[in-house]
């Protein structure tokens, strides 16, 4: 009995990350048994036992997001590791071996019409332009502005 008491404490010593929707269940087995030795408390510890258990539901949703999110990134990794070695087949195959892939490479699909059509460096320039273009556009409305405010006041004046 010592045993199945203690294998459900084990998950408290696990680190958060490794954490699965079972040990969720382990942990309140435990709070909720050691809840039971102190239910005599009344009110406080009833109310007490609610929050407690709804932290715990808390606590079971986000450890099962994140056990999914883990297991779709491994899934990602999978699909992308084998998109590189078929990418890397096909490469050699139309190079005949005469090409290699260094970790620093990208592999770029020529057919891809989503793939990156210019450089870091063409894309800082375009954006550097177009703040250059939007500062002048701001300072144009605002002459704009005074240049109406000057004319209404005028218009004013006159009357």
């Amino acid at each position: 009995m010592e045993d199945q008491d203690a294998a459900p404490a084990l998950a408290f010593e696990k680190d958060a990350f490794e954490l699965t929707v079972e040990d969720v269940y382990d942990i309140s087995y435990v709070i909720g048994r050691d809840l039971l030795k102190i239910s005599s408390g009344g009110k406080e510890v009833s109310d007490l036992q609610f929050k407690i258990v709804r932290v715990l539901e808390l606590f079971e949703t986000l450890v099962n997001k994140s056990n999914l999110s883990l297991e779709e990134l491994k899934m990602e990794r999978d699909n992308l590791k084998s998109e590189v070695e078929r990418l890397l087949g096909d490469g050699s195959s139309d190079m005949q071996g005469t090409q290699t892939f260094g970790a620093d490479k990208l592999v770029i699909d020529l057919k891809d019409p989503n793939r990156p059509r210019f450089t870091l460096q063409e894309l800082k320039d375009v954006l550097q332009e177009r703040n250059q273009l939007k500062t002048q556009l701001l300072l144009a409305q605002e002459e704009l502005q005074l240049y109406k405010r000057q004319v209404e006041l005028a218009a004013v004046k006159s009357l």
